[in-house]
C-alpha cells in the first residue's frame, strides 16, 4: 500500500486563542510538503499534534488508511512518525551517541550497554552526516547548530516513515544545510513522507514539492511549488504586499559621536578584536556559523570573561564582570538562544519584561504590580505581541512574539539603553514579522541607540546594517559600508585566512 499522511478536520484551541480551525490536507510519500505561515499561524501546533505532544480537540490523523490516536510521543514514534522541533529535544548531560540511540542502546548478553558497538554505530552515522563530532561529547557542550544535527541524526536513525522538520536550518551552516538537503533527497527516494517548516522562502522553493499556507490557524492555500512564486506566497501568508522590505525602511542616515570603542579584545575564541560604534548607528557582525560573532558580544555583555583588551563607553573605560554590570551601564543583549538564555519560559509576559527593573518597581517592601502590568501592556501594544493578556506564559507564544517580549524588556520606559546587541533576532521568524523587526532596529538607531546586529542571513545584514564587520576564526577580517556591500565580497572575507591577521578594526 502506498504511504501517505492525512489530516482531517483538525481543531485546537487554547485559552483565548483558536490555534487551528478545521485543518485538512494530505501529504504523499516520496514528496516534501512545506508548511508556510506567519509566527502564530498554527504550524507548530499541528506538528505537536502529529508528534503526540498535544491532543486535537476535533479531527483525526490518518496514516496510510489507518486512523491514528497518538496519546504520547512514544505512540507517534511507534507508528513511524518523527518530529524534529525548532526547540531542541536533547539530554544535555548525556553524550552524542547516547542521545542518538536513546531508548534503543545496544546491549551485551549480560544486559550491560555495549559501548564499543554504540560508539561504532554513532561514528558511522556521524560520518554519513560529515560532522566533526566526537560521539562521547556531552551534547550540552556542542554549539546550537551541532545540537540540531544530533536531533536530525536521531530521527534519521529511527527510520520513520513520516518525518517532520520545524525550522531545521535556523542554526546550521551552509555546508550542514547542503548535507541535510541531500539526506532529505535520500528520504524522498526511499518513499518517506516529509513535512518541512521554514520561513526561508529560498529553501521552500529548493526542497519542496507542494506548499500549504496557514494564516491565523486556517489553511488558506495549497500550491504546487513549481507553479508559484515568492510574491504569491507572501501575499497568502501576511495578507498584504510588504514590497521591497529593505528599500522601504525608515532609517537615520546621520550618526552621532563614537559611543562604543573596543580595542584589542582577547578571550576564548576571540582574537585581538577591535571595532567602534557611533550613536544612532547599526553595525553588524557577519560570518559563518562558529566564526566567533556570538563570543565577541558575550564578552562585551559581561557574560564571558575577557583575557585582555579595552572597552570604552562614551569615552570612559569600562569593565563588565557580569551582565548586570553591562545592564547598569546601558548595554543590553537579546541572545541567540532566546529560550535558554533570554526568557523564563514558564513565567508570564509581565514577569519577563519587568526582570531588569524590579528594583525600580518597589514601593516600600512590595512590588508595584500596577506599574509592572502597564510596562507589559505598553510592550504588547508597541510591538503588536499576539496574546490575550500580559499574564500569558511566554512558552505559549510563537517564536516571533517571544522575540518581541525580549525587545520589550530592554526598551521600556524604566530602562536607559545606550547599546543594544541583537544576536540572530530574526531566527525562526516569518517574513512579515521580520519586516517589523528590521524597522524596529532602525527605530532604535533613530533614538540614538547604538545597535549591534548579528545575523547568518547576508541579505538582511546588507539591508539593515550601516557598517558590516566580517568575522572569521575569532578575527575581524574586514569592515564594509552598506553602500559597498555585496554577498560575494562578504563571503570572501568570511573565509579569509586569519593566521597572519591581527583582527583589528578595518575602518
Amino acid at each position: 500500500m502506498e504511504q501517505y499522511l492525512e489530516f482531517k478536520g483538525i481543531w485546537k484551541a487554547f485559552p483565548g486563542v483558536q490555534a487551528l480551525k478545521d485543518i485538512s490536507f494530505r501529504a504523499e510519500s516520496g514528496r516534501v510538503l512545506a508548511l508556510l505561515g506567519e509566527n502564530g499561524a498554527g504550524k507548530s501546533t499541528l506538528l505537536k499534534i502529529l508528534a503526540g505532544d498535544l491532543a486535537a480537540d476535533e479531527g483525526e490523523i490518518v496514516l496510510s488508511g489507518k486512523t491514528q490516536s497518538f496519546l504520547s510521543p512514544h505512540d507517534a514514534i511507534k507508528a513511524g512518525v518523527s518530529v524534529i522541533y525548532q526547540e531542541h529535544q536533547i539530554m544535555p548531560a548525556m553524550s552524542v551517541m547516547e542521545n542518538i540511540f536513546a531508548g534503543a542502546l545496544p546491549r551485551k548478553k549480560t544486559g550491560f550497554i555495549d559501548k564499543k558497538r554504540l560508539r561504532r554505530d554513532a561514528l558511522e552515522l556521524i560520518d554519513k552526516f560529515g560532522l566533526p563530532i566526537d560521539p562521547a561529547t556531552p551534547v550540552g557542550r556542542l554549539s546550537i547548530a551541532y545540537q540540531q544535527m544530533v536531533e536530525i541524526m536521531k530521527a534519521y536513525w529511527r527510520g520513520a516513515e513520516v518525518i517532520a522538520f520545524d525550522e531545521p536550518t535556523s542554526s546550521l551552516s551552509d555546508n550542514e544545510i547542503t548535507t541535510l538537503f541531500k539526506l532529505i533527497g535520500d528520504m524522498k527516494r526511499e518513499g518517506k513522507t516529509v513535512i518541512y517548516v521554514s520561513h526561508r522562502l529560498a529553501e521552500i522553493f529548493q526542497i519542496s514539492d507542494e506548499i500549504v499556507v496557514f494564516k491565523d490557524g486556517e489553511l488558506v492555500k495549497t500550491l504546487t511549488t513549481g507553479e508559484t512564486d515568492e510574491q504569491e506566497l507572501i501575499q497568502a501568508m501576511v495578507g498584504r504586499d510588504i514590497g521591497d522590505t529593505f528599500a522601504n525602511l525608515s532609517r537615520s542616515e546621520e550618526h552621532g559621536e563614537t559611543l562604543l570603542e573596543v580595542k584589542n579584545l582577547v578571550a576564548p575564541k576571540v582574537n585581538n578584536v577591535s571595532f567602534s560604534l557611533k550613536k544612532g548607528e547599526i553595525i553588524s557582525f557577519a560570518g559563518l556559523v562558529g566564526a566567533g560573532r556570538t563570543e565577541i558580544v558575550r564578552v562585551l555583555f559581561g557574560a564571558d570573561k575577557m583575557t585582555s583588551g579595552e572597552i570604552y563607553l562614551e569615552g570612559k573605560r569600562v569593565l563588565f564582570n557580569s551582565p548586570s554590570d553591562a545592564v547598569d551601564a546601558g548595554v543590553a543583549l537579546c541572545p541567540e538562544d532566546r529560550k535558554e538564555q533570554g526568557l523564563i519560559l514558564f513565567r508570564s509576559i509581565c514577569e519577563n519584561i519587568s526582570i531588569p527593573v524590579l528594583a525600580k518597581l518597589k514601593k516600600f517592601l512590595f512590588l508595584d504590580r500596577k506599574t509592572e502590568a502597564k510596562l507589559a501592556e505598553d510592550a504588547v501594544n508597541k510591538y503588536s505581541i499576539k496574546t490575550p493578556g500580559v499574564d500569558k506564559l511566554v512558552f505559549e507564544l510563537s517564536g516571533g512574539n517571544q522575540q518581541k517580549v525580549i525587545l520589550g524588556r530592554w526598551t521600556n520606559d524604566k530602562m536607559t539603553i545606550k547599546v543594544l546587541i541583537l544576536d540572530e533576532p530574526t531566527k525562526g521568524i516569518d517574513v512579515g514579522t521580520k519586516a517589523e523587526v528590521y524597522q524596529m532596529i532602525c527605530d532604535f538607531a533613530k533614538q540614538g541607540i547604538g545597535v549591534i546586529f548579528i545575523s547568518s542571513e547576508l541579505p538582511e545584514v546588507i539591508g539593515v546594517a550601516d557598517r558590516i564587520y566580517v568575522v572569521h576564526d575569532g578575527c575581524i577580517t574586514g569592515c564594509v559600508d552598506r553602500a559597498d556591500a555585496d554577498e560575494e565580497g562578504i563571503l570572501s572575507l568570511a573565509m579569509l585566512d586569519t593566521t597572519t591577521m591581527g583582527g583589528g578594526d578595518s575602518n
